[in-house]
């Protein structure tokens, strides 16, 4: 609903007749609150006087509807914009608040003796940064009360308060404030690697043989998505994006083992680190999931250049956040990215959500295919009264990845993340598959889930027994997390296709998915994702939310693109 605008010195000079001016600033209203401490948290109290944290204020577009429109016409291949992304700075200019939003929020700032050396702005004012506010500052600026919280299981400790407020006249053009309280970080989507125990790699020939035990390999892959042929050619103006988060970096000494046992072709591989936010970088310190998320992007997609942006959270703020700011203050983003990272959407205060997502759909703008995993714990966790889907998953901008296992045919991974958001409504682009799976669903799990909702995943691909090397040794692991940089290796490969054919990429992918794209993806139809002690959702014909539309074949993906490029497979 669109808010409505009152002139800002209308807004600064009210008051009664024969009175003196009230002030907007002490009419207060919640902008969000926890009933309780979010799970897996615990307070330390109050932080020492001296604590100072950096206030991140996401202002509301003006043109609210002119980011979606515009992203809807290049995504969609029947649009007469198809493919004429954004620049940085057309997006910076669609997505600019009104002046009087601009100025409000100034005079706001201005009232609790926030100086304007301490406020700057990003995106051509869109959101505003201001530094080294004392805690006492932000708990008056903001109606809060900032504690110290650790992890019960991670000990991680974090500066935020269980609810914060703004001033009424402030509600319409203010999306959120951070670090507020978001607490969750980012988690990774997969289970635990373990050594390799000397099971058998899988190595198809012509017709391979079943092996549900064997290690997940880049031949394999290759095989099974119809990739090994293609050679990329447009490295000049393709890369792969890879996100990395808490402190993980991957090994260049991992990734030569990697490919000098894999794929020999490419033992020279690497990969430049883009540091966010003063990310480190020692390789040979590295995390598991770095390593996996840089080996299977490689594998799928070499000699295509890689970035993996190593992200520190903004000082006691936030990840996703500080990463997407980063990245879309560049001239140039990456036309492929991969994130194997998220956090339950009930876990993520719903202003901030949509502000997270309203950055994506940024990225999508510009050209960029953004990835995520869809989750690891089927429908939920634990005893849910609700399913728990993952988030940023659950964002219509993103293209949800989900998992598989075996092959001739694929089947579902058990623990394939899916369900429906509590937050994002349906979009278009999913109304008809969407529409079948539930009027086929029936009453089944009626009160457990937003039936109105966004689904994820969309796609799926391979999740389980996936080999890496990590710290010299080769082991192997399960997850969503594998996947995601699986597909966006494919997504990588159909976007050098189309740059070296002097045609633009892909951009956001789901409206050419759900459209002319349906027919070059492998339907899963058997397996389900269980979770809160239901036996989950269950893959069928068509799409479903546990492996989406299915399992991509590039040969066939490509076909659909450009009918000329190559004879699809019988």
């Amino acid at each position: 609903m669109r808010y409505r605008w009152i002139p800002l010195i209308f807004l600064l000079s009210t008051a009664p007749l024969g009175g003196i001016a009230t002030s907007p600033w002490g009419d207060m209203r919640s902008k969000h609150s926890w009933k309780t401490i979010p799970e897996n948290w615990e307070s330390l109290g109050l932080p020492p006087t001296d604590t100072m944290i950096d206030l991140y204020i996401a202002l509301k577009p003006y043109r609210e509807n002119a980011l979606i429109d515009a992203l809807n016409e290049v995504s969609d291949p029947r649009h007469p914009r198809y493919g004429v992304h954004l620049s940085r700075e057309q997006v910076a200019d669609i997505v600019a608040p009104h002046p009087d939003t601009v100025q409000l929020v100034h005079s706001w700032l201005e009232h609790h003796r926030v100086t304007s050396s301490s406020v700057s702005v990003t995106h051509g004012g869109s959101s505003l940064t201001v530094t080294g506010v004392s805690v006492s500052q932000a708990n008056d600026l903001l109606g809060a009360s900032y504690e110290l919280y650790t992890h019960t299981k991670t000990n991680e400790t974090i500066v935020r308060t269980l609810g914060y407020s703004l001033p009424v006249v402030l509600h319409g053009h203010v999306q959120t404030v951070a670090p507020t309280t978001f607490f969750s970080s980012p988690l990774t989507q997969w289970q635990t690697p373990r050594k390799r125990s000397g099971v058998a790699a899988m190595r198809p020939g012509k017709s391979p043989s079943r092996r549900d035990d064997a290690d997940v390999t880049p031949a394999f892959l290759r095989w099974l998505y119809s990739t090994v042929a293609y050679v990329p050619s447009a490295m000049d103006r393709n890369t792969v994006g890879v996100t990395g988060y808490n402190q993980e970096y991957p090994s260049p000494a991992d990734l030569t083992s990697y490919m000098r046992k894999y794929r020999p072709d490419g033992i020279d591989a690497t990969y430049v680190v883009e540091s966010v936010n003063g990310g480190e970088y020692d390789p040979n310190n590295p995390g598991e999931e770095a390593n996996v998320n840089i080996q299977l992007s490689e594998g799928m997609t070499y000699p295509t250049p890689q970035i993996f942006y190593s992200t520190k959270a903004s000082p006691n703020g936030d990840s996703f956040l500080a990463w997407l700011n980063a990245v879309l203050s560049k001239q140039n983003v990456p036309q492929t990215i991969t994130t194997s990272y998220g956090t339950f959407e009930k876990l993520s205060p719903k202003g901030y959500a949509l502000q997270v997502c309203y950055l994506i759909a940024q990225l999508g703008a510009r050209g960029a295919s953004v990835l995520f995993a869809s989750g690891d714990d089927g429908v939920g966790r634990g005893d849910c009264t609700r399913f728990t889907p993952v988030f940023p998953a659950t964002c219509p901008y993103v293209t949800a990845v989900g998992g598989t296992m075996s092959f001739g045919p694929e089947v579902a991974a058990s623990f394939s993340g899916g369900g429906f958001s509590e937050y994002f409504v349906r979009p278009g682009y999913q109304q008809q598959a969407v529409s079948t799976f539930l009027d086929n669903l029936g009453q089944q799990y009626s009160g457990l889930y937003n039936s109105l909702a966004r689904g994820i995943p969309d796609i799926a691909a391979q999740a389980m027994m996936i080999s890496f090397f990590h710290k010299g040794e080769e082991v192997i692991t399960e997850g969503t997390s594998c996947s995601a940089p699986i597909v966006s290796g494919i997504i990588s490969l159909l976007n050098d296709h189309r740059l070296s054919q002097g045609k633009p990429p892909l951009g956001f992918l789901n409206p050419w998915l759900y459209g002319g794209g349906l027919n070059g993806f492998n339907d899963i139809v058997s397996g389900s994702n269980p979770g809160c002690n239901t036996d989950g959702f269950s893959a069928v014909v068509g799409w479903d939310p546990v492996t989406g539309l299915g399992t991509p074949d590039f040969l066939r993906l490509m076909h659909i693109l450009d009918p000329g490029s190559s004879n699809p497979p019988e």
